[in-house]
């Protein structure tokens, strides 16, 4: 029997799980920041690849017609349940300005694919407000749960993109778990007590594209 529970309960309806947990889902993305001509941020864009074990229970909740194979009216139904799902999540996506988060608008739509046993979910996003590049803007791709792992295999997956960026500068951080945890033993033993879902060393982590204007 199929299981009644989509993707989307298993990868998004999170429970809490604990600090330091490992994840069950894995995906490779990659992500653009738009600039628009003013300086202000146009569009987040983001590319997510699915492991092949996730992608599997995917297409076992979504083929109705059991062929093994996604229809387009099935894969815009995954795009559809994505997109309820992940809003209560910001979709994975942390962004701040000189210290302060950035909301992002729903997306108007989740295009999904199913290739070569992978489901691939390709969207973007916009902030709520005019946010412009100036100062420090940080965009981190990241579940705070623990739940899901957001991978970037190289830097040139995290890009800019847009005239107004010639002003800026721009890195991608990798932080070392391993030396994250050693440097913040005591604070993290804080942090799991003070939220079990692990936020805050998720954000410690988290691989992440800083910008400098």
């Amino acid at each position: 029997m199929k299981r009644k529970t989509s993707l989307l309960v298993a990868m998004l309806s999170l429970l809490p799980v604990p600090a330091l947990a490992h994840p069950h889902i894995f995906i490779d993305a990659k992500f653009q920041v738009v600039a628009a001509p003013d300086g202000s941020i146009s569009e987040l864009r983001n590319v997510w690849n699915f492991d092949e074990v996730f992608s599997s229970s995917v297409l076992m909740d979504f083929d109705k017609g059991d062929n093994q194979t996604l229809t387009p009216t099935e894969l815009k139904a995954v795009g559809k349940t994505v997109r309820d799902s992940l809003a209560q999540y910001g979709y994975y996506t942390n962004v701040t300005s000189n210290g302060k988060a950035v909301p992002m608008a729903k997306p108007d739509a989740i295009q999904a694919d199913y290739k070569d046993g992978s489901l691939i979910l390709t969207f973007s996003l916009k902030p709520e407000q005019k946010t412009f590049l100036k100062g420090t803007t940080i965009f981190g791709i990241y579940d705070k749960t623990l739940y899901t792992a957001v991978d970037f295999n190289t830097d040139n997956d995290m890009a800019t993109s847009g005239s107004a960026f010639g002003r800026c500068k721009s890195k991608v951080v990798r932080p070392n778990p391993k030396e994250v945890m050693a440097e913040n033993q005591a604070a993290l033993t804080s942090m799991f007590f003070s939220d079990p879902q692990g936020t805050d060393y998720s954000l410690l982590v988290a691989t992440r594209l800083e910008v400098q204007c």
